[in-house]
């Protein structure tokens, strides 16, 4: 290319002051690289370092000079004359070769943050497809093995000093990430949430090793593990039990985790989990005793309340747990077969606790779940949705996975869709830690950091822990069939308390002999409570009194044919429902609901009838003001699907709510009313969950439609009808199921009343369709009332909550009672009697007025309990 004044002409254009910039960054491509440009510039800057290098010698004497210039890297070069205004500090080009290499650290920094868990070493069979990945090498970010050694900031990483090299950072940040374990957490919207953890798990290369009697400590709990399985083997071989064979760190995982909660407030932990292990966690964390265990083993009767149990893998149990900081409660709900259908049951149990105490850092729900069940099933989803809702969330729950890298025979390949089974925890922006259990201080450390996170922010946390399963499904199922070449790499495989002891001596923190010893003195003592049969089949659900036991003993003295008094005075009713149907000054309501509360006062004041939402809303009024809290939850509650409750009122100006309810008068229990998420097995599980912990709260789940509760039918068959059969536990959970064909199809006409009544049997729940407003009223108080629970399932209208002749009065809600059947007035002689409720009975009258029938009763029986006094 012709040249002028030593520049390619076509470059010219760009040789300006205004392109200064842009130069520079050229020049020092070329300083880095010479390739890295065009020919035609690498001989402009060859001949611009050629010209300063004659000038600086000409200026300069000698380099080793005293104040002579800076080596030429870092000299003032002087552009030809056509460049006028651009000048290229050599000084600069150092710096910004600095700068950009500092950049190029942040992103491998950041990389490791948020991709070191791909590489951490998390499987204890050694398995695990773990490829390397290009993000966490430096060359995928422009540095050479030059870089490792050169000196740069480390104030981006934790621990790390101000100066440190290349090679260190990552040497720190593999320790941090690619250890043991590996932690997803970079998506975490919060900045400071993530610097938390940030600092936490990059300075866990400089924390000291864990004290000798904390590692003594996890041997005993691995070695109890074990032992524990070893005796029921002995005593039951080839009998079903689930084993916790092959994840005996669970029980250390434990113990480190009840540890930290309760060093950081923790009281009581509400824990749910499914078969695998659970005998296991029942005899070495919740203290039942190993020799009613065998019992049931053996067959021996356990209950005593005349209920048929259960499977010993399904049973609950409630004790203490000691930790150095003192005793913490466990209660272990009981569960059935359906895999996490226990988990917005704890979830509920969680939030009455927490309502009851008021605080959510004393009280924490912990679900232990298996990796493929977790994965596969959609309730789990539902559950990690309820976290952070108001009317549901419990100050966040801890997720333990017991990953056994396996589901029932099938492979994770075959079981999601995903790289973990974890993944949809991400939804919420927690930390998920994946551990190898057989990392058993990890394991500790791993507890230490989630116990902290749940205690100071209140969120979930996931512990993923991987390890195996010794056995098949169960203990008579022969895993080889399918998965021979895992089967035999666990065959193979050493137990976790002969690895963790080995690796005890060989690190000198103990002796062969004083394994041996520890070994010893926990089978002894496992021997010793198998071998007592002092007291161990006398309780049957818990060890420990609690005050949730005393308080629902006063629910276990009353039955379900005793007479309750509803009536209520009917001045005082009067009044409450005024004040339920006022609002504070300067509240602007819709004017619909200006309208309606007007027409309320005039159905109070007897000026009209009595409509289904005035029945309702008085018998909340009079519940909450003689004590007895209610809370009402589903998906349209608070307005009611068919806009007939309005419980929550809206200030049309500012977006404000208001709950007249809840403002009735100073000594009132609570009243609560939630819009639930878009969901009826986990609500419905949860208001479940909550009957259990409030037996003196009125607890309501209401369906959109009515049959839109099959699609909560595991809670309604396992747990709702069968839990005081199965487990001796009550509930008092009212479903009111929106009724009544209207013409708009199968699946908004019906809420199956046959469904309820094929599972009617030993007085196990009630089944209403109540024909009238009054006697809803009193089917309400009689059910909060009365000195045991037992669920109700309410047929609630659609069409008859504006029926004009669905209607009461108030002289019947305040001094009248329940009344199972309903009479015929109007007929004196009958050659038929026709036996309806709801809807029917309305239809029907109509019929027979409209063709002059006067020897037809209609009765409609409400429901098959005596009336009140």
């Amino acid at each position: 290319m012709p040249q002028s004044d030593g520049v390619p002409r076509g470059l010219e254009s760009l040789a300006t002051g205004e392109n200064a910039a842009w130069l520079e960054t050229l020049f020092i491509a070329w300083s880095r690289d010479p390739a890295s440009v065009s020919a035609e510039w690498a001989a402009v800057f060859q001949r611009w370092a050629a010209a300063e290098s004659d000038h600086a010698g000409a200026d300069h004497p000698g380099a080793d000079h005293v104040g002579s210039e800076p080596p030429a890297a870092a000299r003032v070069f002087t552009a030809p004359s056509i460049f006028a205004g651009t000048r290229v500090d050599a000084r600069a080009a150092h710096d910004q070769r600095t700068a950009d290499r500092q950049a190029r650290a942040a992103e491998l920094i950041n990389a490791y943050r948020v991709w070191g868990h791909r590489e951490a070493r998390i499987d204890p069979l050694g398995r695990l497809q773990r490829e390397r990945m290009a993000a966490l090498t430096p060359a995928y970010h422009g540095l050479t093995d030059a870089d490792l050694d050169v000196v740069l900031s480390g104030q981006t990483v934790y621990g790390a000093d101000n100066a440190t090299t290349l090679r260190q950072i990552i040497a720190r940040l593999r320790a941090a990430y690619c250890g043991g374990f590996g932690v997803e957490f970079m998506n975490i919207p919060d900045p400071e949430r993530k610097r938390w953890l940030q600092k936490r798990f990059e300075t866990l290369p400089d924390r000291p090793a864990l004290a000798p009697q904390i590692r003594s400590r996890l041997l005993a709990r691995l070695a109890a593990a074990a032992t524990f399985e070893r005796l029921i083997h002995n005593r039951f071989p080839g009998t079903k039990r689930f084993s916790i064979e092959g994840a005996e760190p669970l029980i250390p995982l434990l113990d480190r985790l009840l540890e930290h909660l309760r060093a950081r407030g923790g009281q009581r932990v509400l824990m749910g989990m499914a078969h695998r292990g659970r005998l296991n966690v029942l005899a070495n964390v919740l203290g039942k005793p190993p020799a009613q265990i065998i019992a049931e083993f053996a067959g021996i009767e356990i209950t005593d309340f005349g209920g048929s149990g259960d499977v010993k893998y399904h049973l609950g149990y409630t004790g203490e747990y000691r930790t150095s900081r003192g005793a913490i409660e466990l209660s272990l709900c009981f569960n059935p077969s359906h895999l996490e259908a226990i988990d917005p049951v704890v979830e509920g149990r969680a939030r009455a606790t927490i309502d009851r105490f008021g605080s959510a850092a004393e009280t924490v729900p912990l679900l232990i779940h298996g990796d493929a069940a977790f994965a596969g099933q959609g309730l789990v989803c539902e559950t990690l949705n309820l976290s952070q809702l108001r009317g549901y969330g419990t100050g966040g729950t801890v997720h333990v996975i017991v990953n056994n890298q396996i589901g029932f025979t099938t492979c994770p390949r075959d079981a999601r869709s995903t790289p973990y089974c974890s993944d949809v925890a991400r939804m919420l922006g927690v930390p998920i830690f994946h551990v190898n259990g057989e990392d058993v201080e990890t394991v500790a450390r791993v507890c230490d950091i989630a116990a902290e996170w749940r205690q100071t922010f209140g969120c979930d946390v996931v512990i993923d822990m991987y390890c195996y399963r010794k056995h098949g499904h169960n203990e008579g199922d022969e895993p080889s069939f399918t998965q021979p070449l895992l089967y035999d790499a666990i065959r193979r495989h050493q137990p976790a308390h002969q690895l963790y002891a080995d690796q005890l001596v060989q690190g000198g923190v103990l002796t062969r002999d004083d394994v041996e010893e520890l070994f010893s003195e926990v089978r002894q003592r496992i021997e010793a409570a198998a071998a007592d049969d002092g007291d161990a089949h006398d309780s049957y659900t818990g060890n420990v009194e609690t005050e949730l036991g005393r308080r629902w003993r006063y629910y276990r003295t009353g039955g379900p044919r005793d007479l309750v008094d509803t009536r209520f005075g009917a001045d005082e009713l009067r009044a409450l429902l005024e004040r339920a149907n006022r609002v504070p000054d300067g509240f602007t309501p819709h004017r619909k609901i200006t309208r309606l509360l007007t027409q309320r006062q005039r159905r109070v004041r007897g000026e009209l009838p009595v409509d289904w939402a005035l029945a309702e809303q008085a018998a909340f009024a009079t519940l909450v003001s003689r004590g007895h809290p209610v809370r009402l939850s589903g998906q349209d509650c608070g307005r009611g699907t068919f806009s007939h409750r309005h419980a929550v009122l809206t200030d049309i100006k500012t977006g404000e709510d208001w709950v007249p309810l809840a403002h009735l008068c100073t000594e009132q229990s609570t009243f609560e009313v939630y819009d639930s998420l878009l969901s009826e097995a986990a609500v419905l599980g949860f208001e479940y969950g909550y009957t259990l912990d409030a037996p003196d709260h009125l607890v309501i789940w209401e369906a959109q439609f009515g049959d839109f509760a099959n699609g909560a039918q595991v809670i309604i068959d396992n747990f709702i009808i069968s839990g005081e059969q199965k487990w001796n536990r009550c509930s008092g959970l009212v479903m009111l199921l929106p009724h009544g064909y209207e013409g708009q199809g199968p699946e908004h006409s019906s809420a199956r009343l046959e469904r309820y009544l094929q599972l009617c049997a030993e007085d196990n729940m009630t089944v209403a369709n109540c024909t009238t407003p009054a006697n809803f009223f009193h089917l309400l108080r009689r059910h909060t009332i009365r000195r045991m629970r037992r669920p109700l399932v309410v047929m609630s209208p659609k069409s008859l909550l504006r029926h004009p002749d669905c209607i009461s009065t108030m002289d019947e809600l305040s001094a009248g009672g329940f009344r199972p059947v309903l009479a015929d007035d109007e007929v004196t002689s009958a050659r038929r009697v026709l036996l309806c409720s709801g809807r029917v009975a309305y239809d029907l009258r109509a019929a027979r007025a409209e063709r002059g029938i006067t020897d037809v009763a209609i009765v409609h029986p409400g429901a098959a309990l005596p009336a009140a006094p």
